[in-house]
């Protein structure tokens, strides 16, 4: 089913220090995701947090931005693997890409979307920072399966309350979700929403630091 368009509520801050955007990147860690699977992930990241256009575009930011990373999976089981940063600069961008590359795996299992969803929602919600923008970039290789709330209904909630869901489908060319449909369009009738979401696709490593960033130069910009 198409995903219906959705108008987002008035936004709710978060308590303490004003930032620009606060940004939860919500991180597939499902049993399908393997060892170096999960290394060149987090390695994407790191690199694409580091990269000269997200530093750019983090230091046109007057009050800076607040990130955290959630790993997700297991039905109910999602978990912060790195506390809120404040990025301002080059240097607070790399103590946030050495924290995610530092950081253990969670244990996760199947691939619970919806659940992760509402738990980047309580990540938002418990922010040590106010900002009137707020962001889910989630990224995964497999549609939503075992969530205790389906994702769509999940999302639905998050757009609410003026978060914006984005999402990045790591996916060889050509692969189908298991009713068939392209992961991208599944992250897109089922995952994303509020204004201006979007999916990106991306095939492999070299793809995947490409892909986020020109995911985060846009979400930060």
């Amino acid at each position: 089913m198409r995903r219906r368009p959705l108008l987002a509520a008035p936004l709710l801050l978060a308590a303490g220090e004003a930032v620009d955007l606060l940004l939860v990147l919500a991180v597939d860690a499902s049993g399908s995701i393997s060892p170096e699977e999960f290394l060149w992930q987090r390695e994407g990241y790191a690199e694409a947090l580091t990269s000269a256009a997200v530093i750019s575009v983090i230091e046109s930011k007057p009050r800076g931005i607040g990130v955290a990373m959630l790993e997700w999976g297991a039905p109910g089981g999602a978990e912060t693997v790195v506390p809120w940063h404040r990025v301002t600069d080059a240097a607070s961008a790399r103590r946030l890409a050495d924290a995610v590359l530092a950081a253990p795996r969670s244990r996760q299992s199947w691939n619970a979307i919806g659940d992760a969803l509402l738990a980047a929602r309580d990540l938002l919600h418990a922010a040590p920072f106010a900002a009137a923008s707020r962001i889910v970039d989630l990224s995964g290789d497999g549609p939503d399966i075992r969530s205790l709330v389906p994702a769509a209904e999940a999302r639905d909630r998050l757009v609410e309350e003026g978060i914006t869901v984005n999402a990045l489908a790591i996916a060889a060319e050509g692969q189908v979700t298991w009713g068939g449909q392209p992961l991208a369009e599944h992250y897109r009738d089922e995952v994303i929403g509020g204004p201006g979401a979007f999916v990106l696709s991306a095939e492999d490593r070299r793809d995947l630091a490409r892909a986020l960033r020109i995911k985060l130069v846009r979400e930060i910009a």
